[in-house]
């Protein structure tokens, strides 16, 4: 899941257009803490790009000084959440390419016909694709098919058009803005809705016309000014230049309305509006309808047996609040979390995900003294989270751990652009309820059902009849899923988490902290087997791991960077295609 943005001015003076996105990245940095990115357009079509690895503040500095270095009245903003490929900088958006026209392309979701669009682009578009970004092959799709025009300048049908042959050669789900050199700005939706785009408008103030925004959720706009927001429909595009009205096309017809479910349940800000439903409101419903599924579960005795209902900060607040009103119990804030650790089930080993879950929360000893206590989460993935969190209530005191979840059981994999866990790292994917309990250590775990869940967001929505894409939840997905994409989908998570396995396992033995298995991998570099798992190398194995990790720590980890070198992928690689500011530690202009 990433956050995608763009902006046009109406005047085709104006020069603040990178400075508006890069504070819209401030309001949807939750959506991707992983890259972000600005590329604007200024008069005369020349493109300006600052991208890279890291947070908003990392990438244009605390001050925002590399803003000043975007100018152009229009652009498109990206900020990127891990899914298909790896975190190398030249992975980071927006994506540049020269011909034709010169596009730049940010892109929401993920592709599951990635193979089959690789060798189109190899073997009949004759395009080189240079990362292990789906978002690098749509790019290049897109161009392929606008250069069919063949043209010298394009129109608003020629997008279009494209478009639509684009969308019968991509399969799976993308919300994505694009801009054309001194044209204008595209957005378009998958045609089952699954990842969000909306649109809205305000008065210029410098001259006649309105100025036009799009994101990946509404509460950018809000925050900017824009108002009359509006969904990008399923299958619709949007053109829009200068000083002119949006035109809209239906490029391939809807298939189905079904936004991913996950965006309400845990993704998307609660001041968020995803297709007229109100991701506050959906949250309350699945809080009460959570109640009453516990209700069900527990025997009388096990209801008066809890003390006090507390959420796991953040996104479950809302719901367990209703929890605790419905169940008419005490609510309380039992954990304080810090927000500069993010989200825990992205990290790449089972040990950083722990030590990362303390560093994230706090509990406040005086709730959890002498009590049994009802935790409320919007969901389980891992697990690593749930059982830390649990341990960490008993040793503030709690005499017992009741465990609830806002989501079902989550069994399959995400497929539309969140990497949650592999199948086989899912604590659901192979154990019922009652073992699930166990391995977290708490006295029951109650999850949501399916039916609530979806009955909980579909209950405001301004459709009947409304669907979702729930496939984590039961492994029905919402578009068809070719043959052997899961294998090919393990292989890429695990080629993606060499280098952040690696990268860990160096800094282990820098630290003098390795363990075993850190030590052969910094020794004899990292493999992916069978499973999508990232594992040591074959090797010769140390036999004297602290006297390792001691002369590695004196040498900061040369050793270790030395015997992995010829087994490890690259750290990093940049972006070939526009001088990147954000691919530098320092900063030219300071």
């Amino acid at each position: 899941m990433c956050g995608i943005l763009a902006l046009i001015h109406a005047n085709g003076t104006e020069t603040s257009a990178a400075s508006e996105l890069h504070e819209a990245l401030y309001l949807l940095q939750h959506r991707g803490q992983d890259a972000c990115g600005i590329a604007t357009c200024a008069s005369g079509g020349k493109i300006y790009q600052c991208k890279g690895n890291g947070m908003a503040a990392k990438v244009f500095r605390d001050d925002g000084a590399r803003v000043s270095d975007l100018p152009g009245y229009m652009g498109i903003g990206h900020l990127r959440y891990p899914t298909a490929g790896s975190s190398a900088n030249a992975e980071a958006q927006p994506f540049y390419v020269n011909s034709p026209y010169g596009i730049c392309f940010a892109h929401n979701g993920n592709l599951i016909n990635a193979t089959e669009l690789k060798q189109f682009l190899d073997l009949d578009a004759h395009r080189h694709i240079n990362t292990e970004s789906d978002s690098e092959l749509m790019v290049n799709i897109f161009a392929n098919e606008l250069n069919e025009t063949g043209k010298a300048r394009v129109n608003d049908k020629d997008i279009f058009a494209a478009l639509s042959r684009m969308y019968t050669r991509c399969v799976g789900g993308w919300a994505c803005t694009a801009m054309l050199a001194g044209f204008g700005l595209i957005g378009f939706r998958d045609s089952y809705g699954i990842r969000p785009l909306v649109l809205g408008s305000r008065p210029s103030e410098n001259g006649p016309g309105n100025d036009w925004m799009m994101a990946s959720e509404s509460v950018a706009l809000d925050q900017r000014g824009f108002t009359n927001v509006i969904d990008i429909l399923p299958g619709q595009a949007v053109i829009i230049r200068k000083g002119a009205a949006p035109v809209f096309r239906q490029v391939q017809e809807p298939v189905r309305y079904a936004p991913d479910i996950f965006e309400y349940v845990y993704f998307a800000r609660p001041d968020t509006v995803i297709d007229g439903i109100s991701v506050q409101e959906s949250r309350e419903r699945m809080g009460y309808k959570l109640a009453d599924t516990i209700q069900r579960r527990l025997d009388p005795a096990e209801l008066a047996d809890i003390d006090v209902v507390i959420p796991i900060p953040e996104t479950s607040n809302t719901s367990a609040a209703c929890v605790a009103e419905r169940l008419k119990k005490p609510y309380c804030q039992g954990f304080v979390k810090n927000r500069y650790v993010f989200r825990t089930f992205i990290m790449p080993g089972q040990k950083a995900r722990e030590k990362s879950v303390r560093r994230k929360l706090n509990p406040m000893k005086i709730k959890f003294q002498g009590k049994n206590v009802l935790l409320v989460d919007d969901s389980i993935v891992r697990g690593t989270t749930s059982r830390e969190i649990v341990n960490m209530a008993r040793e503030a005191g709690a005499r017992k751990v009741y465990f609830a979840s806002c989501a079902p059981r989550i069994t399959h994999a995400h497929i539309y652009g969140i990497d949650l866990a592999s199948p086989s790292e899912l604590i659901a994917h192979h154990r019922d309820e009652e073992s699930i309990a166990t391995h977290i250590g708490a006295i029951k775990v109650i999850y949501q059902t399916l039916d609530d869940l979806k009955a909980a967001c579909a209950e405001l929505s301004p459709r009947a009849n409304q669907e979702f894409e729930v496939g984590v939840f039961c492994g029905s997905y919402i578009t068809p899923v070719e043959p052997g994409y899961f294998e090919h989908l393990e292989k890429i998570r695990g080629e993606t988490k060499k280098l952040k396995v690696m990268e860990s396992a160096r800094e282990a033995i820098a630290n003098g902290s390795a363990g075993d298995e850190e030590i052969r991998m910094a020794t004899n570099g990292v493999e992916v087997n069978e499973d999508g798992q990232v594992v040591a190398a074959p090797g010769n194995n140390s036999s004297d791991g602290e006297t390792l990790n001691r002369n590695v720590s004196r040498k900061n980890g040369k050793r270790a960077r030395e015997g992995a070198e010829e087994s490890s992928p690259p750290r990093d690689r940049m972006d070939i295609s526009l001088h990147n500011f954000g691919d530098y530690a320092q900063d030219t202009h300071s």
